[in-house]
């Protein structure tokens, strides 16, 4: 708990943390709102595709002309590597771009801060390994439901407890994993013109639907904190806070893991459509187990809500702030050469499910579209299978049939080889499988 003490002394010897960001859309314009009233934290360089909208975000979230005048706003990611920036923030979305950009942050000595989870499913364990390698920090990032699970998975195995259950809470139904962004927003709540007025994105907004984000979400979990992932995909169970120590824990304690030690995500709606009491949609939570029965007579003594056994207990986190928590991850990189949250092995992966029958010569519009949806499984499922990762499901061509709900196979597609992305992964993939030997 010194980081701002850090940062006072860097920003008092005239040596502010400078960072560049890569993506100025909804996550980085909510870290760009907190950049002024932080002393010693400069965002030097705002790369975007469109350098306007990013100066009219600055303006929006509240930066004054002379801030953004001392800005460089451009749309090449090579300014982002200049000499006297010392963390890069990589928050485009693209698992694409995001590879390309943590590799360049790496080979200019860079920490890289990675907002993309969709990268970090895709390639993350050999990005981090190359971060190792070079001496830089590779984080997930704060604020984001990943990186706040991980630090309670480990604030609980730190104090002792063991980790049942781990994860966070969304909206949910099963009927969503088929929704298009053709029906997004009725599920929201919304029309087209008012979620479109908003600037709202319905491919992006139905990725979070249709189970897509969960399940990267999960693999990124599994991968930081070395919990497993559920064998036949996430569960979905309707539960609120109270229950959470109830529901997740093992079925031979009566709850519906199939084992301790396991990443889930909770509905904050029933089956039925009707609201979950007390629910978790915007949080995240660790279920822990007492280790001896002095343990389970203080969770009793200090209020904790605990399983009929008293064994059981959870702790969680009601909501999360994703972009304006993130100076957590870029001071912790800087200051501490630490990460919050880093994949340390692969373990989740997220493959591309068919969300109708899909016919030979249709093009794959990947996360959130109308083609597929992104199921958990566990890594060495995945690989068995030949899985297609959801994050290569971008632009590629069918050459044979898929029916719905079938697992998309890498045979199934046509693959760009030279693709860095693709690459990558097959790197990736190919390490893994070695260790497996």
């Amino acid at each position: 708990m010194n980081l701002f003490s850090l940062l006072q002394a860097r920003n008092a010897a005239g040596k502010p943390v400078r960072v560049a960001l890569i993506g100025a859309g909804k996550f980085g314009s909510m870290f760009l709102s907190q950049v002024p009233h932080v002393p010693g934290l400069v965002v030097s360089v705002i790369v975007d595709l469109d350098p306007q909208r990013a100066r009219d975000a600055c303006k929006t979230v509240g930066w004054d002309e002379a801030l953004i005048a001392a800005t460089t706003f451009t749309p090449d990611p090579a300014k982002a590597m200049a000499d006297d920036v010392e963390v890069v923030v990589e928050a485009t979305g693209s698992p694409a771009a995001g590879i390309r950009h943590a590799r360049a942050a790496i080979a200019a000595g860079k920490h890289i801060v990675m907002v993309n989870v969709e990268a970090d499913v895709l390639a993350g364990p050999l990005l981090a390994a190359e971060a190792h390698k070079t001496g830089v920090v590779y984080s997930l990032a704060y604020g984001d439901q990943p990186a706040l699970t991980a630090e309670m998975v480990d604030w609980a195995r730190a104090t002792g407890f063991r980790v049942v259950a781990a994860g966070k809470g969304t909206k949910y139904l099963p009927a969503y994993h088929d929704v298009t962004p053709d029906n997004v927003w009725q599920h929201y709540g919304l029309t087209a013109a008012e979620a479109q007025s908003a600037g709202m994105n319905p491919q992006m907004f139905n990725s979070f639907l249709d189970g897509t984000k969960s399940a990267i979400e999960m693999a990124a979990i599994a991968n930081a904190t070395g919990l497993d992932v559920p064998s036949e995909g996430l569960l979905f169970p309707p539960c609120g806070v109270d229950d959470l120590p109830h529901v997740l824990r093992p079925r031979a304690a009566g709850g519906i893991l199939e084992q301790a030690g396991l990443v889930e995500v909770v509905s904050s709606l029933e089956r039925d459509g009707r609201p979950v009491f007390r629910d978790l949609r915007w949080g995240v939570y660790v279920v822990l187990e007492a280790p001896n029965d002095y343990a389970a007579d203080c969770f009793r003594q200090y209020g904790l809500k605990t399983d009929a056994s008293g064994r059981y207990a959870a702790m969680y986190k009601p909501y999360h702030l994703i972009g304006l928590e993130l100076n957590i991850s870029i001071l912790s990189a800087a200051l501490r050469k630490e990460e919050t949250g880093q994949p340390r092995g692969f373990r989740g992966d997220v493959a591309s499910v068919a969300k109708r029958d899909l016919a030979k010569g249709e093009m794959l519009d990947g996360e959130g579209g109308y083609t597929v949806w992104g199921r958990l499984m566990p890594a060495e499922t995945s690989l068995r299978l030949g899985a297609l990762p959801i994050g290569l499901a971008h632009r590629v061509r069918l050459i044979r049939d898929v029916a719905h709900g079938a697992v998309v196979r890498w045979s199934d597609v046509e693959v760009d080889a030279n693709d860095e992305s693709v690459q990558a992964r097959r790197a990736m993939e190919a390490a893994a499988s070695k260790t497996s030997r």
